[in-house]
């Protein structure tokens, strides 16, 4: 099986070459720019974007939305997680060398990567962890996809994965996220439920005072508008 991508007519090393190629006439701090971002800034970003998405959830004002959105955050990096553990007997059973091993003339901008390329866990982490957003909330979810996309195109740009190992991740970690992702939500909402009646630990799912009205428009509570002038006696006596 470690035979997939050889033949350089085959289009799996032309686009490796083509992307790869764009590190030879770039300047050398964009390849530091993309090798930061391939390594570990996208990952990064990826955690913020779930910190991000958090923070605006929990200030939603219906409790069970907000219940159900904090569930599938925390589904996000578990679902990535996962994935990953799936794809250590994918690398075992295809092991496929990486692209600089079998292809000489690509540009390595990354160094010590010894294991096998197919899938690519890089990709595999992103995607899980943007596919497990999207579960939450869409918006954050498309930009979380969004980065994934950008992790895998700067995996092959430093010349440590072909092409078809990066959708290969994209694959594992949509999978694993998304077909999961029922049971997932079973298990966690409850436990999220019973965060969010907690005092102690509540603020975590939602936020102090998210959902309430203001004092002057409660139910019941009359505002200063809405309260009668007294009449004068001596208004009625003219009369």
């Amino acid at each position: 099986m470690a035979g997939l991508a050889t033949d350089g007519s085959n289009p799996d090393v032309s686009l490796l070459y083509d992307i790869n190629g764009l590190a030879v006439d770039a300047p050398r701090w964009f390849d530091r720019v993309m090798e930061f971002a391939g390594e570990y800034g996208i990952l990064l970003a990826l955690v913020l974007l779930v910190l991000w998405c958090w923070w605006s959830v929990r200030r939603r004002e219906d409790e069970a939305q907000a219940v159900s959105s904090v569930a599938g955050l925390v589904w996000a990096p578990l679902a990535a997680g996962l994935a990953v553990l799936v794809n250590i007997p994918i690398r075992g059973f295809v092991e496929r060398p990486r692209p600089f091993v079998g292809h000489r003339g690509l540009e390595v901008l990354v160094s010590g990567k010894a294991d096998y390329s197919f899938v690519s866990d890089h990709a595999t982490l992103a995607m899980a962890m943007g596919v497990g957003l999207f579960v939450a909330n869409r918006r954050f979810g498309l930009a979380g996809i969004a980065l994934a996309v950008v992790e895998g195109f700067c995996r092959v740009y430093l010349g440590v994965h072909y092409p078809t190992d990066v959708i290969g991740g994209f694959a594992l970690g949509t999978a694993v996220a998304l077909l999961l992702a029922p049971l997932a939500m079973a298990l966690l909402t409850p436990v999220v439920s019973a965060v969010a009646r907690s005092e102690r630990v509540g603020r975590l799912v939602r936020a102090k005072g998210a959902g309430r009205s203001d004092e002057s428009e409660e139910p019941g509570r009359a505002t200063p508008l809405d309260i009668p002038e007294p009449r004068s006696e001596d208004n009625d006596l003219a009369a």
